[in-house]
């Protein structure tokens, strides 16, 4: 009983067989049961698409929120990592110039026992002088 292919074969194998061509009544009863039924299966296969759709929508959304906080996170990762970084280059400057006043501080110092040495030098050759005058006398 292959009409036509597809849901006129599956209508078709569902029928009753009836041999009588004058007993249509028993044949239009069993179409209609066919059609409520199939009726029912597609308002339920409709709910579902309905209810698909919106779940799609939902997870389209969810997707869409994710992304938005993924980048607003990395902004505010690259904001608080650039801060970082101002802030070591700025330790780094702080320390370099406190790190130049101390080596000032001991070229002052080295400068200062230099002249001290110098200075003991020039006494230690004074009196160098002096006790060789005094032997010589």
């Amino acid at each position: 009983m292959l009409l036509n292919g597809g849901a006129i074969d599956f209508v078709a194998a569902m029928l009753p067989a009836v041999t009588d061509p004058n007993d249509i009544e028993p044949r239009v009863s069993a179409l209609e049961k066919q059609v409520l039924g199939l009726t029912e299966r597609v308002r339920g296969i409709e709910r579902d698409a309905a209810a698909a759709r919106v779940l799609a929508g939902g997870a389209d959304r969810d997707v869409a929120e994710i992304r938005r906080e993924t980048r607003e996170f990395r902004a505010q990762n690259t904001k608080v990592l650039n801060a970082m970084r101002e802030d070591l280059n700025d330790i780094r400057q702080r320390m370099e110039d406190r790190f130049a006043k101390v080596d000032l501080g001991f070229a002052e110092i080295r400068a200062r026992l230099d002249a001290a040495a110098t200075g003991q030098q020039y006494i230690a050759d004074l009196l160098t002088r002096l006790i060789d005058q005094e032997n010589v006398q």
